[in-house]
């Protein structure tokens, strides 16, 4: 028996058995449908029935229910359960296809410590905030000890800082700019692009030593800051002295360094402190600036560049014995190809 109409077809396939069926009832019942004659026998043959619609939207489950009862056809024989996949896209569709949002467990609360300590100064022995976790990576005491040593040799005034502006690039802890107005900086700009660690652990330390007063924090990326740097000089021009001390895995020096150079934050009297890791090849110059010293601590390695003037005569003998003995084998290796 065929039941048919026009356009979308359903096709359900189910082994009825050896029934009789009321095929003059069933035809003359609904004139649109065609089928075609059979005889009952004791043999099991498939039974086959296609509906085709003429409208466009398919039918609920409970039409085809009433539509299969109204010829005496049982419904659970031809109306199967539909596949998870179905049913889920049939879920999707009526809430308008919107996809379910995992939500993400909550992290773990950061957490400070107080581990570092003012140097020098003022301040000194007193206990600064660090987080406890590696995001913030603060300079070594030993290392930040033998830096403003050699700052305040090269300034002339090995007992203090020359009073100046500090720029703190990375600054995190704000140990390191704190060491400066400590040992007599007059004003500290630190930049810091973690709000975290601006509100829990750099102002916290800034208001236990006493330092909020003369500091500005910039909240920023340290590349935003430097290509805007003009507009955060103010009357004083370009800073004294830049600490630079970023993460070691997240930067390019040789970008970084040709950045700082081309900033209106560095002055023909500028000292920069850079601090990098092991294996990283460091320029004898940063703009106007040369290096006035090289030093290594384990695998952390501290340069800093300043004015001439500040360059010791040792430093200048040795680099120019360095040098030589590079040019003499560039010399040697060109030959010898």
């Amino acid at each position: 028996m065929a039941v048919s109409s026009s356009h979308t077809l359903l096709s359900f396939l189910s082994p009825l058995g050896s029934r009789s069926f009321p095929q003059t009832s069933l035809l003359s019942s609904n004139p649109s449908l065609v089928g075609y004659a059979f005889t009952a026998t004791n043999r099991r043959r498939p039974f086959i029935i296609t509906f085709s619609y003429k409208s466009k939207k398919e039918l609920s489950v409970d039409k085809k229910r009433q539509l299969l009862e109204q010829y005496g056809l049982n419904p659970d024989e031809f109306l199967s359960e539909p596949s998870p996949k179905t049913k889920k896209r049939r879920e999707q569709s009526k809430t308008g296809g919107e996809k379910q949002v995992l939500l993400e467990e909550p992290r773990a609360p950061r957490e400070t410590h107080k581990l570092l300590q003012v140097v020098g100064g003022t301040a000194r022995r007193k206990k600064l905030l660090s987080p406890k976790s590696m995001d913030v990576r603060p300079m070594m005491e030993v290392v930040k000890a033998a830096a403003f040593g050699i700052l305040q040799a090269a300034g002339g005034c090995p007992a203090s800082l020359r009073p100046g502006r500090w720029l703190d690039l990375y600054s995190g802890t704000g140990s390191v700019g704190i060491e400066a107005v400590s040992r007599g900086c007059s004003e500290v700009h630190f930049v810091e692009m973690d709000p975290w660690v601006v509100s829990d652990v750099l102002r916290p330390n800034l208001e236990w030593t006493g330092f909020l007063d003369v500091s500005v924090i910039h909240t920023v990326r340290v590349e935003s800051f430097l290509e805007r740097a003009e507009n955060f000089l103010g009357e004083g021009g370009s800073f004294d002295y830049i600490s630079v001390t970023p993460p070691y895995a997240a930067v390019d020096y040789s970008i970084l360094m040709n950045q700082i150079s081309k900033s209106s934050a560095v002055g023909e009297n500028t000292f920069i402190l850079v601090e990098y890791p092991l294996r990283t090849d460091m320029l004898d110059s940063c703009g106007c600036l040369v290096k006035i010293s090289d030093r290594r601590f384990g695998r952390t390695h501290l340069a800093i560049y300043g004015p001439k003037w500040a360059q010791k005569k040792k430093y200048v003998e040795k680099t120019k014995r360095w040098q030589e003995k590079l040019d003499l084998l560039r010399d040697v290796e060109i030959s010898a190809s």
